[in-house]
This record gives C-alpha cells, sequence and structure tokens, in this order.
C-alpha cells in the first residue's frame, strides 16, 4: 500500500515539474485573412493557472482564464474585435495551439520556445 502513496507523490512532482516547463517566451506564425502574423506569447504558470500576455504586430493583450493541466494549455484574450480563444498543447519546445476567432473560425499556431 506504501508503495501507491509514494508512486503518487511521484506522479505528482513529475506533473507540477512539467507544468512549470511552459514558462518563457514562445514565437510562431498564423495565417490570417489579412495573411501571416507573427506571435509572441509570453507565460507564466502558477500550479494550474496560467498568466501572461499575447503580442503581435497589431495587438497586445493580457492572457484571461488561462488554464495548464498536464501538457494540455487554454486562455482566452479579450479585443476590440472580440474574443479569441486558444487551446492546445506542449511537446517539449513547442507549443501547438488552435486559435478560434469571434466568427468561430479556427486557425493553427505553432509556436517554439525562445532560449
Amino acid at each position: 500500500m506504501k508503495s501507491y502513496g509514494i508512486a503518487s507523490l511521484i506522479l505528482l512532482a513529475a506533473l507540477m515539474v512539467y507544468a512549470a516547463d511552459v514558462n518563457g517566451t514562445w514565437k510562431g506564425t498564423m495565417e490570417t485573412p489579412m495573411g501571416a502574423m507573427g506571435n509572441t506569447i509570453t507565460l507564466q504558470a502558477d500550479g494550474e493557472t496560467l498568466n501572461g500576455t499575447v503580442k503581435t504586430d497589431m495587438f497586445e493583450a493580457k492572457i484571461e482564464k488561462g488554464s495548464l493541466k498536464g501538457d494540455k494549455i487554454s486562455f482566452v484574450i479579450n479585443m476590440d474585435f472580440g474574443t479569441l480563444t486558444y487551446e492546445g498543447a506542449l511537446a517539449g519546445d513547442e507549443l501547438k495551439l488552435k486559435v478560434t476567432g469571434p466568427d468561430g473560425s479556427p486557425t493553427d499556431l505553432n509556436c517554439k520556445r525562445q532560449k
């Protein structure tokens, strides 16, 4: 019985270390109706809560409703033209996101960690 408790603690510790790995600056480009748009996403995780900013050539916004559960990530930003929803997963030094615009159209955004 003790081994199950120890294994659970090790797994929990591994998840906490892994979750902290999202911290930092991420850059990627997504295709929009107006052409390619560069994105710089700065993330800070506090447990399962995610904070930070999204910056492009056209806007900068604070992350809201940020969530990190294992390798799954989600957050929203609110702009004058509506809400953008970001959902995806962390895979090492890559962050693969689906960005959904106010009209419901999804766009892929693949970012790489900046060192």
